[in-house]
């Protein structure tokens, strides 16, 4: 039985945006393919919506949507059928732009679940429930303290402005996991012979895509 090996994870942080890349063309179905050349994304990547034209725009421009099943020149958007739509011209996508955290060492978390929302009556035999809204829980990792690494002071001002802030895991066998989250700690300890450290806590904010 074989496994996927956590060793060559990565961790990356949005900071701020790129270049938008114009759209040239969109395939309706699910997954939407979306025609771009030369657009330089990766799976996983958030990109900002725009400019469409067609009776898809209503779904897409404003939106934040993913990216996965990459090519030079195109890319898919997994979490949106558009099955029926139609696509007349136009449209951009602003990607944000990542920074890796170095010093990461381990994680854990993505550990919530849908609240159970009670709908028992007077003619329930026992008490029933449905499944309501999904929290996607936390997401905790430790990394060694490196004071000057453009991502850990990324993360870093995400805890001091309490802004959501996007976040990308890219695991050894290509799958790459995208979320939103609040940095809630970003504690330091150190010790004999030890390297500073710290285990941060991120509650998730929204939903996990994977691809």
């Amino acid at each position: 039985m074989s496994g996927i090996s956590a060793q060559g994870s990565k961790l990356f942080i949005a900071t701020g945006t790129g270049g938008a890349k114009s759209i040239t063309g969109i395939t309706p179905g699910n997954p939407t393919i979306v025609n771009s050349a030369a657009h330089g994304f990766k799976n996983g990547f958030a990109v900002d919506i725009s400019g469409i034209v067609g009776t898809m725009a209503a779904d897409l421009n404003g939106t934040k949507r993913v990216v996965s099943n990459i090519t030079p020149n195109s890319y898919a958007i997994l979490d949106y059928d558009s099955t029926g739509k139609t696509y007349t011209s136009g449209g951009s996508a602003l990607p944000a732009a990542y920074t890796k955290i170095n010093g990461f060492t381990s994680y854990d978390g993505m550990d919530g679940a849908a609240d159970d929302l009670e709908t028992t009556d007077l003619d329930s035999t026992a008490k029933e429930y449905i499944s309501g809204l999904v929290d996607n829980g936390k997401f905790g990792f430790e990394v060694k303290r490196l004071v000057a690494d453009p991502g850990q002071i990324a993360l870093r001002a995400a805890r001091a402005s309490g802004a959501s802030t996007g976040f990308r895991l890219e695991l050894p066998d290509q799958s790459v996991a995208s979320w939103n989250a609040l940095v809630k700690t970003a504690p330091l300890s150190g010790g004999v012979n030890q390297v500073l450290k710290g285990k941060v806590d991120t509650k998730i904010d929204g939903a996990v895509v994977w691809s």
